[in-house]
């Protein structure tokens, strides 16, 4: 079992004025600078003997900075034997296309019968613990109702080369999504911070304070009827629930969105009632996480993985087309 390691690094000339979260992630190696964040905001980084909770403080020539990283513990979630798509698999990662439904990782609400229960199952004790106790291997996630493609490392230094390049903007991601309307023009960016909605804390907005940068560039691949369109969706920030959020701030919400895709009934009251009944049966956002690219820690080549729309979404396309 791992021991309690505390590390200790003083501040040198070329240093100064660095973010404290930088520092220690050019001082510690063995930790990514987002694991030195995470550590500084729980106060388990001291500056001379006193606790430091701000990652973007700056520091200062001659400052020492303690860094204490408890032992690994066990992931509390149980191992559950639930069908997985491995579209591919080595010793240090795998790659799953994720189902709409399933959840990631054990919260309030889905103790179990997530994909984290299913990826103990399946990767048995060979799964990186640096996720978390809830969230052993994940890099980074799917919303419940978004389909597609996830990487989960195998080990520690895999998790870490992985979550570097998500950080770094170089782990390459792209959406398809299917929106309410026409976009013009066909192709563009949405650029807005994304914070907490203030009339509804449930939901996600762009605000105009305390919000993260986020940019998600959108091009258009196909009308789809009259009342639709097909885009595909790059990610140049991850931030929670982006692509639903900006493509809802373009008066474009992405089809089936329970919580972003509001007057969905008003757009199809026309329709033939065989369609809105198959609409209204799709209960989760049409959105399908197409593919994934990075560079593989033991090759160092870039590889790309690429998955085909879900059946119920290739259905929903097809019943739009009639409108």
């Amino acid at each position: 079992m791992s021991k309690n390691t505390t590390y200790t690094v003083t501040v040198t000339q070329d240093k100064a004025r660095d973010r404290l979260d930088r520092f220690l992630a050019g001082a510690v190696p063995p930790l990514s600078r987002s694991r030195l964040k995470g550590l500084i905001e729980l106060g388990q980084v001291t500056r001379d003997g006193a606790t430091v909770t701000e990652a973007a403080a700056k520091v200062k020539v001659g400052e020492v900075y303690g860094v204490f990283v408890p032992a690994a513990v066990l992931a509390v979630p149980r191992p559950q034997a639930i069908p997985l798509n491995v579209v591919y698999e080595d010793d240090d990662l795998i790659i799953i296309d994720k189902s709409p439904g399933m959840v990631v990782h054990p919260a309030t609400g889905h103790p179990d019968g997530t994909l984290v229960n299913a990826l103990l199952a399946h990767c048995g004790s060979s799964l990186s613990g640096i996720g978390g106790v809830t969230r052993p291997g994940i890099v980074h996630r799917l919303d419940k109702g978004t389909s597609g493609l996830m990487v989960a490392a195998k080990n520690d230094i895999a998790h870490r080369h992985l979550a570097a390049q998500l950080e770094e903007r170089k782990l390459e991601r792209r959406y398809k999504a299917l929106v309410w309307g026409r976009l013009r023009p066909g192709q563009g960016k949405v650029e807005g911070p994304i914070g907490r909605s203030p009339a509804n804390r449930k939901k996600m907005a762009v605000v105009k304070k305390g919000g993260k940068p986020a940019l998600t560039r959108y091009r258009v691949l196909a009308s789809v009827g009259t009342a639709a369109s097909l885009v595909e969706c790059r990610l140049a920030t991850g931030r929670t629930h982006q692509i639903r959020v900006h493509m809802a701030s373009l008066g474009h919400p992405i089809v089936g969105d329970p919580l972003y895709g509001g007057g969905a009934r008003r757009r199809v009251k026309d329709a033939p009632e065989t369609v809105r009944l198959k609409l209204s049966a799709f209960d989760h956002q049409a959105l399908h996480a197409f593919l994934i690219g990075f560079t593989h820690l033991s090759s160092g080549v870039f590889i790309r993985f690429k998955s085909e729309l879900p059946n119920d979404f290739n259905e929903l396309i097809y019943n739009l087309e009639k409108l």
